[in-house]
């Protein structure tokens, strides 16, 4: 089973927000973006994401520091299955390596 089934989900993302605009035009497949403060929304299709994030104390585990993000995904008039497509390609892009 998919772990986001619905059209508005939060996750935490191991990432500067720095990072995460600079990935955001390719992980959003080259789709209109207007860029707001603390956000971002996507043109998909007829609808669009509104994608919002809010830094969180750093990660710290032994000498390592970790940057984390909460980021909010609200899908608004996008089907099931594009937005299934839309972060299939989106999680792939954000991946950080390891394993």
């Amino acid at each position: 089973m998919w772990p986001h089934d619905g059209p508005v989900f939060e996750r935490e993302m191991g990432c500067t927000a720095d990072e995460l605009r600079g990935w955001l035009p390719a992980a959003c497949r080259g789709a209109a973006l207007a860029w707001r403060d603390g956000g971002v929304d996507v043109t998909l299709g007829a609808g669009r994401l509104r994608l919002d994030w809010r830094v969180l104390p750093p990660r710290r585990i032994a000498l390592v520091v970790l940057p984390r993000l909460v980021v909010r995904f609200a899908f608004e008039g996008v089907g099931d299955e594009e937005r299934r497509r839309f972060m299939h390609h989106f999680d792939l892009y954000t991946q950080r390596g390891g394993g």
